[in-house]
């Protein structure tokens, strides 16, 4: 599958960054990550620091695939409100979900003071504001659930928005906690710590086919075998090309960074914006004074489409950044790219076993929180692969159906 199309701003930020070897001849493991973006990179990590044999493959660069694309915002907030969380799955799992995000990110905030290279993450505050006069009861219902359940949140009305933003807006929610950052040099750093700790990387190693045992799984790459216990298989979007979930929807986003601004707009904290629309446009600044601006989502076409589509389209997200902020106008992009996407019916990420695929789990962080929701499954896939239970993983099950599955109980 070919996830993008255009051109990319993060590899040009990280040129020195490591490479890796590819596999020749048979290993073995306890646990086999195939994957290495933000995903693999996530888990990789995680068993690194519980001393477990690992071994992660990935059959490009590392970090070369959606991680390459992502646009880098980290949020608690999820593209289904709390509210419409609860309605959906119930108060506890909805807020048991919005409570492991807010988990993760703290989790995410804590990584640059463990990790060799420097990830560029830099906490941010979010601006969620309405996109028509219609979406304002809707933030008030939402700011009052946020409230209710011990997150932070404040209601803005169209004056105390145009007071700290270049643009109006009939209300948004303000709200603490979140994050930007590098996804490239994220991904790098995860996995170069990991790989300190004792994980096995090899880049450009293909896996073309697997064979299911009793006692495990062997993984046939191109030039080698890999023995291994469990897989955890972190192949993003390409997943679907594995097996279909009947939940999962591929579509095509695009996103621009402009060139660098001398001086940025009225723009409050540089916070990361997004607004109530769905499909939604969001935007962000860089440390170098960009703005990048993505969205404009359409139905999946086939790539050389696509590649025809990310001029119009960034040109459209362009206009909507200068719509936004008047003063920019005439800055242009530097960057333009569109991208493969993931997202779910129900709004929730896949994560865990399937009964089609013994000794194996997956994470398919489908939705606009997937560096979130990759912590959110590292963290309880390799509790379990220790033997520990996570009933949370039954809120992301694989087989789930379309109705509200029960609170798992979790242990306080």
């Amino acid at each position: 599958m070919k996830l993008n199309s255009g051109k990319m701003p993060w590899e040009a930020t990280y040129t020195s960054h490591p490479v890796y070897p590819s596999l020749e001849g048979d290993i073995s493991c306890d646990c086999l990550i195939v994957g290495g973006g933000m995903g693999g990179a996530s888990m990789a990590y995680r068993l690194s620091l519980s001393g477990a044999s690992t071994v992660l493959i990935e059959k490009r660069d590392i970090a070369g695939g959606s991680s390459h694309a992502n646009t880098g915002l980290l949020q608690i907030a999820n593209d289904k409100t709390l509210t419409s969380c609860i309605n959906t799955f119930g108060e506890a799992n909805g807020v048991l979900f919005y409570k492991l995000c807010q988990e993760a990110l703290g989790k995410i905030l804590e990584l640059p003071t463990k990790l060799d290279i420097d990830t560029q993450i830099i906490p941010r505050s979010s601006l969620l504001y309405a996109s028509t006069p219609e979406d304002v009861a809707l933030l008030r219902q939402e700011h009052e659930t946020l409230n209710a359940h011990g997150f932070h949140s404040e209601f803005w009305d169209e004056d105390k928005v145009r007071a700290h933003y270049s643009f109006s807006k009939p209300a948004a929610l303000y709200s603490k906690g979140d994050a930007e950052t590098n996804p490239f040099r994220m991904v790098h750093s995860l996995i170069d710590k990991a790989h300190s700790g004792g994980v096995r990387i090899y880049e450009h190693t293909r896996a073309t086919h697997y064979e299911y045992h009793a006692d495990g799984v062997t993984c046939y790459t191109e030039h080698g075998r890999i023995f291994a216990k469990h897989v955890v298989f972190a192949m993003g979007y390409e997943t679907q090309e594995m097996k279909k979930d009947r939940g999962a929807e591929l579509i095509n986003t695009y996103a621009i960074k402009t060139r660098p601004l001398a001086k940025l707009p009225k723009w409050h904290e540089r916070s990361l914006l997004w607004e109530t629309a769905r499909p939604y446009l969001y935007f962000r600044t860089t440390r170098d004074n960009c703005i990048i601006a993505g969205g404009r989502d359409e139905q999946l076409t086939d790539p050389e489409r696509r590649e025809v589509r990310v001029l119009s389209q960034c040109q459209q997200l362009l206009e909507e950044v200068e719509a936004l902020f008047p003063e920019v106008k005439g800055i242009g992009a530097e960057y333009c790219w569109g991208a493969v996407f993931g997202t779910t019916r129900d709004g929730l990420p896949y994560m865990g076993p399937h009964p089609d695929y013994p000794h194996c789990y997956f994470i398919e962080g489908y939705g606009g929180n997937g560096t979130a929701y990759s912590m959110i499954a590292a963290e309880l896939l390799a509790d379990t692969l220790a033997g520990r239970n996570r009933p949370e993983l039954e809120l992301f099950s694989l087989s789930r159906s379309a109705k509200p599955v029960p609170a798992p109980a979790v242990e306080a």
